[in-house]
């Protein structure tokens, strides 16, 4: 082919064109050979000092700031949760980069790369004469060093004004890649260049970089790119969009083509094997981009990952800051997921209420000791259908991580009265009757220091009108009885429990504190109760809930860390009471009696008034998990459980057992698999009043050994004047009352009586006039008269 500039069949119209191709190469020849004259320069009225003044008012270098790269979110055991980004990018070092691959983009792009400087005059001058006469672009013109500042000024633009002076068609422009591509090839290598332009370039369908290109168009990573591969994705850097494989795969065939011939021309590979791999198809084998939370396998603990971040003042000074970190910074985002307890999760929350249904169901796993967050489920996906069920607000955490407004917790709330109790030393035994209805006068309730005191009544019922009868902690807290909480937080004042339920992690405003909140008159989250529940199993140490660990730079170095941050603010004899109680719960006689458990578990149910809400939180030693369902319509608004149908079922009359129960006990039986064994610590009865302590056997003992033996266990001893018949010894212990193997509270009396040595003989039956009739007896378990 003939070379166009000597051609005299260019038509008229192209000559302007021809001038200013010339001009273009004279400016370029100017700028590299100091001092020469440029000729034709008069033709569009600059000169060679007009450029070399052009040149030295710029700056001499061109500042690389990092590349934006995608962040990873990864589970505990390093599984990928999510990746969030700008620029779906990962920077990989040269080194890690196919040779063929290498080959390919030098090939199409700019074939004497590493024979150049900043720019390749005669490559240029090919591709503008071979373009002008084409009157398109059919080669490019650019060197791959002014190429890669282009890319570089187009990455760093911050304004819309910045990213089209780095991409208009200009003299100024081209003046000004030309200097800081001199500048980078006399500051850096040709393989630095090289392994910036792979990883700055943007290969189409939303991926930038080679390696991203590689994972998004063939599943695999850049090092291990075959020809086929190389030749596709080297061919799209000049139009991403015209050459997408996904959108245009014609098209792309034959671009790849197109390079597979020009590395054999440029015998890079031989022209056999060129042919062969052109017969070949894409072989493409995506990987579907998924940027943000809505694809993630856990998006709603993904979605309080990222907002509990978006708070960390430490990431950036303002939120945005924080979130160009997240979206740009190469992060990776080590969290407290545990993937086996979220699919535990996510599985027993779809079983029991449908994206659909008129309720929201949810729930949050935290370990205790830690505060490490192990699941975060709802029922309803995170997505912007309402039709499908689809949501954004995150239910399951508190407003300012997931837009919530929360729900009543009803009576989950009256372990922290129960907590108040046993603090102030109010033995576990203490008893109240407990009737269907009170109305108690308020002013009863003793508020906090200085903020006054309440009046009025307070009516307070049982739920279904359930008389209750007598009643003490451990069974007033298992039947979960209204009007005996009442009486109870008029015994402990309102002060003390609100300041409990705060330092546990569940956020109770001043102007709710008040009698009724016993019963669950604020709102709150899921995750809030689990973390305040996780401090009762952890013996009074609360930890802040937290989702993350660590944050890793690009380089894998540790950025931050985030340790538990956990304190005592209960008594470990009190947590442990608070637990011994709670364990009724599941227990004859407790409100989730028939839950299937397979170790020592402990919990509250809790119902809202008229079932606009129903809990269950159950907790081992390890683990807390709260579960909710709670009535939502369509518009976000609460409703009533009652008269809805929800996850199938018809719900007449909603509770935390019957409604929440099931979804609660699926996720528990599921993961009680990888829960240690462990048992709750028995409260010691020399701290805590009225725990219920089995009376040790003392029989046959000495009294005053067995008297040791019993105040050991708690007790308050006495010994009975006189004997009794008792087949033990004289003058030891002949039985207690109660009696031993009795459960009673710990500091209740025990009463030791002494053996005569002999053995109760029952009597014989007298005749009387009128028929046999027994005589009365001391029935060998009362003293002798006389004794």
């Amino acid at each position: 082919m003939s070379d166009p500039l000597d051609d005299d069949r260019i038509p008229p119209n192209q000559v302007l064109g021809h001038l200013w191709v010339m001009a273009l190469v004279s400016v370029a020849l100017g700028i590299v050979v100091a001092g020469l004259a440029i000729p034709f320069a008069g033709v569009l009225g600059f000169a060679a000092r007009d450029v070399s003044d052009s040149m030295s008012n710029l700056p001499q270098g061109l500042e690389t700031k990092p590349l934006a790269q995608a962040s990873r979110i990864v589970a505990k055991d390093g599984t990928p949760i999510a990746t969030l980004y700008d620029e779906n990018r990962v920077n990989v070092p040269l080194t890690q980069v196919a040779p063929v691959m290498r080959e390919a983009i030098i090939s199409i792009e700019d074939y004497r790369f590493y024979q150049h400087g900043a720019i390749d005059l005669k490559g240029t001058l090919r591709a503008l004469v071979t373009n002008q006469a084409a009157g398109e672009t059919v080669q490019g013109g650019s060197s791959i060093t002014q190429q890669m500042v282009k890319l570089t000024l187009l990455s760093q633009a911050k304004t819309k004004a910045e990213q089209r002076a780095a991409v208009e068609e200009s003299v100024a422009r081209k003046i000004k890649e030309l200097r800081y591509a001199i500048a980078f090839e006399q500051e850096h290598s040709k393989d630095w260049i090289l392994e910036r332009y792979l990883n700055l370039a943007y290969f189409g369908d939303g991926v930038y970089g080679i390696q991203a290109a590689a994972r998004h168009y063939f599943s695999t990573d850049a090092k291990r790119l075959t020809l086929g591969q190389a030749a596709l994705l080297a061919g799209l850097v000049k139009n991403p969009v015209g050459y997408d494989p996904t959108r245009n795969p014609n098209k792309a065939f034959d671009r790849r083509n197109i390079v597979l011939e020009r590395m054999a021309q440029l015998r890079a590979i031989p022209l056999d094997k060129a042919k062969a791999e052109a017969k070949k198809p894409l072989g493409l084998d995506i990987t579907a981009n998924r940027n943000g939370c809505m694809f993630s396998r856990a998006p709603f603990f993904c979605d309080y990952v990222v907002n509990y971040l978006l708070k960390d003042p430490s990431l950036g000074t303002s939120v945005e800051e924080r979130k160009a970190l997240l979206q740009s910074g190469g992060l990776t985002i080590k969290t407290t997921l545990d993937p086996r307890f979220q699919d535990a999760a996510d599985a027993a929350v779809e079983r029991y209420v449908y994206p659909t249904d008129n309720a929201i169901g949810g729930m949050a796993m935290v370990e205790p000791g830690t505060g490490a967050v192990r699941a975060i489920a709802q029922s309803r996906p995170m997505g912007l259908n309402t039709k499908r069920g689809e949501s954004m607000i995150n239910y399951v955490v508190p407003k300012e991580y997931g837009g919530s407004g929360g729900f009543l917790p009803g009576s989950t709330f009256k372990p922290f009265v129960l907590a108040a109790a046993i603090r102030q030393g109010i033995p576990l035994t203490t008893t109240f009757n407990a009737p269907p209805f009170l109305d108690l006068p308020q002013a009863d309730f003793a508020n906090c220091p200085g903020a006054g005191n309440f009046v009025g009544t307070w009516p307070v019922h049982n739920a279904g009108g359930q008389n209750a009868g007598a009643r003490n902690l451990y069974t007033g807290t298992a039947g979960s009885i209204n009007t005996f909480y009442a009486q109870l937080e008029r015994k402990t004042g309102v002060c003390e429990p609100w300041q409990i339920a705060n330092k546990l992690g569940v956020h109770v405003p001043v102007h709710e504190r008040q009698p009724a909140m016993v019963l669950g008159t604020s709102v709150t989250s899921p995750l809030e109760v689990a973390e305040a529940y996780a401090t009762f199993a952890a013996r009074g140490v609360h930890c802040d809930a937290r989702p993350v660990t660590a944050l890793l730079d690009a380089n894998k170095n540790v950025v931050k860390t985030y340790a538990k941050d956990c304190t005592q603010v209960l008594p470990s004899p009190v947590a442990d009471a608070v637990d011994d109680v709670l364990q009724g719960a599941f227990k004859p006689g407790g409100t989730a009696y028939g839950i299937p458990i397979s170790q020592p578990t402990a919990g509250k149910t809790g119902t809202e008034t008229k079932s606009w809400a129903t809990w269950l939180t159950g907790f081992t030693p390890n683990l807390a998990m709260s579960a909710f369902i709670g009535g939502v319509n369509s518009a976000g608004h609460p409703i009533s459980l009652n008269g809805q149908s929800v996850g199938g079922r018809y719900i007449s009359n909603g509770s935390g057992a019957g409604t929440t129960g099931p979804m609660w006990s699926a996720a528990m039986s599921a993961i009680a698999q990888w829960l240690p064994d462990l048992d709750f610590h028995k409260p010691d009865s020399a701290d805590i009043k009225g725990v219920l302590v089995q009376v040790p056997s003392v029989g046959g003992m000495n009294p005053d050994d067995a008297q040791k033996v019993l105040e050991k266990a708690g007790f308050n001893v006495t010994i009975s004047g006189g004997q009794v018949d008792s087949s033990y010894p004289q003058g030891t212990v002949a039985y207690t009352s109660p009696g031993g193997g009795a459960t009673t509270g710990s500091g209740d009396l025990i009463t030791i009586y002494i053996s005569d040595g002999t053995p109760y003989v029952k009597p014989k039956p007298k005749k009387t006039k009128g028929g046999d009739k027994p005589s009365p007896t001391n029935g060998g378990g009362k003293p002798k008269p006389g004794h």
